[in-house]
């Protein structure tokens, strides 16, 4: 019998194919980001959609439709402004999270879904910087109050002496409940110590209708919206909810000067994408909103209806401040002020 000692041989197959599977990772992982890059060149390959979560004829509409026809422009395709109003903001949102994670459906929200309902609501179809992609900050804007001028109230002063011989009988709108003017408002009757009554509605444009026929008596809402009906007389403005007077309304004070310096409401949007959307299509919109911003045309359009254009890299907002952490600073000042109001969840 031939003893001899034959080295150990072993199958080559099983060795080459885990080998493989373990290689795999780090081979696809090139190729991917290839095929985003690739994709975010050809980017956008259809019309792309602004999806709003207000109704036409308020200040995010008026945002959305500024910003689309340049970037339809630049992109060469139709960019179609989506009204979907509702729940302040969340059923915009809800849609713009089903659609494809590939840049074509972008979410123009305020603080209001991005920041505050958060809040207000026991059950969130979402949390933001989970299943959100920042893409950039694009405007800034104050919260004017105004008031009918049927009102007998020429100024704040009058106006809380008002309210607090009529207590619960002054009502103020807001474009729904846990938006940014309802707050504006809870924190002005917070500092005032005054009792007002809420009045919400589904969007700016039917709270300013109201408001202008005299069913309801003051409101806090973003300026653009407001400045068509003060500069008619058909709205008295009172106070800006902001650290600093505006150069459209140089005579109206802010609340700091009226002793109310904790009212602040300076209300800001921004454009949000799937979070699952690749990096180099989030790169691409960025490039192009930053570009449409810096526009002298849409800056000078906005400044004429009292909104900033602001706008930024996915990680930069305002110098060195991110728009990640941006909005992670509101959503905690903003959960106070709801606290403070006495506001549940629901």
């Amino acid at each position: 019998m031939d003893t001899t000692r034959r080295p150990a041989t072993f199958s080559a197959a099983p060795f080459s194919a885990a080998l493989a599977r373990a290689l795999l990772p780090a081979v696809a992982l090139p190729f991917a980001a290839a095929a985003d890059i690739a994709r975010a060149q050809e980017f956008p390959a259809r019309p792309v959609r602004i999806v709003i979560g207000f109704p036409a004829g308020g200040p995010a509409d008026f945002f959305a439709r500024t910003l689309a026809e340049p970037l339809s422009k630049q992109w060469a395709q139709p960019v179609i402004v989506d009204n979907r109003a509702g729940a302040n903001g969340l059923i915009a949102a809800e849609f713009v999270l089903r659609a494809p994670a590939d840049g074509h459906s972008l979410y123009l929200s305020s603080a209001g879904a991005l920041v505050i309902q958060q809040h207000l609501q026991l059950k969130m179809p979402f949390e933001t910087l989970v299943d959100f992609a920042p893409v950039s900050h694009v405007v800034s804007v104050p919260e004017l109050l105004v008031a009918h001028p049927a009102l007998p109230a020429a100024s704040v002063k009058e106006l809380v002496a008002l309210a607090r011989r009529r207590p619960g009988q002054i009502t103020f709108a807001s474009t729904s409940t846990g938006s940014m003017p309802h707050l504006a408002g809870e924190q002005f009757k917070a500092a005032a110590g005054i009792d007002i009554t809420h009045v919400p509605f589904k969007g700016a444009a039917p709270a300013v209708t109201d408001v202008v026929a005299g069913h309801v008596q003051i409101l806090f809402a973003d300026l653009p919206i407001l400045l068509p009906q003060v500069k008619g007389g058909k709205l008295r403005p009172l106070v800006l909810a902001s650290n600093r007077r505006h150069p459209l309304l140089p005579d109206i004070p802010t609340t700091a000067e009226t002793g109310m310096p904790g009212v602040l409401a300076d209300n800001w949007y921004g454009v949000m994408v799937p979070v699952k959307t690749p990096a180099a299509i989030v790169a691409r919109l960025n490039q192009s909103l930053v570009k449409t911003l810096q526009d002298p045309a849409v800056r000078t359009r906005l400044a004429d209806q009292g909104a900033e254009a602001t706008g930024g890299t996915p990680e930069q907002f305002a110098g060195s401040e991110q728009f990640a952490g941006f909005i992670r600073t509101e959503a905690a000042r903003w959960g106070q002020v709801v606290k403070a109001a006495g506001l549940k969840p629901e």
